[in-house]
């Protein structure tokens, strides 16, 4: 019983999925009136954490922010569900990718190229990089994303099918590194976007930044992998130019990972993902504690 209300489900977002994007965010304003207003969630997260970040914000900006991260959370929300059936030429109209000549760069040289990314409405949209790249190299690299299975596979099957929508591969976080490793012994370049910045996961190493203002531990696999692997980086750019269209800028990092210091990647990172932040808040990610693991101030640490 359990499988065959999943099935209908599935059948039912796909339906929905058919609609027309005005439609959709009609649907959208809905959720977004149900989400804040109703559900209330995790509201109280969220303007903690812009009370955190923002402390020199007024009250009453920090919840107009509060109000268009929501609003944007509900169009995420849609935005997703139309992966389920959306053409290429569509997905053109809607989204733009600026700088396909840093990959290609890299690609060039011979290297894979890892990617940093974050929660940034909408960043399941960027997987459409293939739509942008040229032929040659779409249909001769693996491209793919790192993503932490759900707990529930029927949910996990549909969101793999959502993200697989523009011919990427999803790779489980736990098997990054035999991927990576499998790939570079049969000679094939991959472009591979990392989230970056969530919580650390439980045992990774320790290491703080100042970010937003607060000291936050951070996550350094990505760096490690991609020096490990002698990768290109670069940094993916989300822009939300008006409702239903981004833009994408790939900005480029390090044309050898192996060749910079350690914690170089990770701090430059969080740098340019602030200077995203501040430059929008409300398309960051706002409902989770990042800063949960971040262990007290130690004797004479700088930041």
């Amino acid at each position: 019983m359990k499988k065959l209300g999943f099935l209908l489900l599935e059948g039912l977002l796909f339906l929905v999925a058919l609609l027309p994007f005005w439609v959709l965010y009609g649907l959208a304003d809905v959720i977004y009136v149900l989400v804040h207003y109703v559900a209330r969630y995790r509201r109280r997260m969220v303007r903690a954490n812009l009370s955190a970040c923002f402390p020199d914000m007024s009250e009453k900006e920090r919840r107009a922010i509060e109000r268009r991260f929501y609003r944007n959370f509900a169009d995420y929300i849609v935005e997703s569900i139309k992966l389920l059936h959306v053409s290429d030429k569509t997905m053109r109209r809607h989204i733009s990718i600026e700088g396909t000549e840093n990959v290609s760069a890299i690609l060039g040289e011979g290297r894979s190229v890892c990617c940093y990314f974050s929660h940034t409405f909408n960043w399941e949209w960027a997987p459409a990089i293939t739509l942008y790249m040229p032929a040659a190299v779409a249909d001769g690299e693996l491209f793919a994303q790192i993503y932490r299975p759900l707990r529930n596979k029927e949910f996990d099957a549909l969101m793999l099918k959502v993200r697989s929508r523009f011919g990427s591969e999803s790779i489980s976080k736990r098997t990054t590194l035999r991927r990576m490793i499998e790939l570079k012994r049969a000679g094939i370049l991959s472009v591979t976007g990392y989230m970056s910045d969530q919580k650390p996961s439980h045992g990774d190493p320790i290491h703080i930044v100042r970010f937003l203002g607060r000291r936050t531990a951070v996550i350094t696999g990505t760096e490690t992998l991609a020096r490990r692997m002698g990768q290109g980086v670069v940094f993916f750019d989300m822009h939300k130019e008006r409702r239903g269209h981004y833009r994408l800028v790939i900005r480029p990092m390090a044309a050898d990972a192996s060749a910079t210091e350690q914690y170089e990647l990770t701090n430059h990172y969080f740098r340019l993902l602030e200077e995203a932040i501040t430059r929008d808040p409300a398309l960051w990610l706002w409902t989770h504690n990042r800063w949960k693991n971040t262990p007290p101030p130690q004797d004479n640490e700088q930041l």
